[in-house]
């Protein structure tokens, strides 16, 4: 299952956070905040989705991640490499170098990264 635009930012607070409740969400968002309806209604969706959970406090709700950060993009990634680049990381690593306008060092870099990994192998 996959989490909407907002669902992932509301997401993101979470997870640098760890655990929130829905004021210390709402603080997180810059101005303009959304209306505490929109964020109670982005809270119970990824809660029916298993992607979040909570603790109740008296009438409070503390929240956490079900899901951890890594793992949720990890699949994405995974997908989109399957999906438009035909399963070959080659392919999205050729896309991803030539288009995103990388500079020397940050393309030295990934060569670093690579190399590194390679050597674990």
């Amino acid at each position: 299952m996959k989490l909407s635009k907002t669902e992932e930012e509301l997401m993101n607070h979470l997870w640098k956070m760890e655990k929130a409740f829905m004021k210390d969400l709402l603080e997180a968002y810059p101005d303009p905040k959304p209306a505490t309806t929109t964020v109670a209604t982005l809270l119970k969706r990824m809660t029916d989705k298993t992607f979040i959970a909570y603790t109740t406090h008296g009438k409070s709700r503390e929240y956490y991640p079900l899901v951890k950060k890594k793992d949720y993009f990890s699949k994405h990634v995974n997908g989109l490499i399957k999906n438009f680049f035909n399963d070959s990381a080659s392919q999205f690593a050729s896309f991803f170098t030539k288009e995103t306008n990388l500079s020397k060092e940050e393309l030295e870099d990934l060569k670093t990264l690579i190399d590194n990994e390679l050597k674990k192998k």
